[in-house]
């Protein structure tokens, strides 16, 4: 199963563009940071990742503020040409809300 859950920040956030097809896309740079628990040791993670949103919800990422933390869900796939990944989100919502934003 490919799906992914990420509570992450906001660094960069593109324009609304639209595919050739005319499907609305957004593309975001997002950055995790924080302390798990790995083989009985505590260690830090820091991650920063590609991501990108279509159609309905990439028209509401105008609510998406820089800095601002959100959980992101999704899944991954190879990014076009290179050997990196994009998170693909499906949805999202504040830290501080209890259900997510299913658009």
């Amino acid at each position: 199963m490919n799906h992914v859950e990420l509570t992450a920040c906001i660094a960069e956030a593109s324009p609304l563009r639209y595919t050739p097809a005319g499907i609305p896309a957004a593309n975001f740079v997002l950055v995790h940071e924080s302390e798990m628990l790995e083989a009985g040791s505590k260690r830090q993670v820091s991650l920063t990742v590609k991501a990108v949103a279509f159609g309905a919800l990439a028209e509401h990422t105008g609510q998406l503020v820089l800095g601002k933390t959100f959980r992101f869900t999704g899944f991954l796939i190879n990014a076009r040409g290179s050997k990196g990944v994009v998170f693909h989100i499906q949805a999202f919502s504040q830290v501080s809300d209890p259900v997510p934003n299913l658009i």
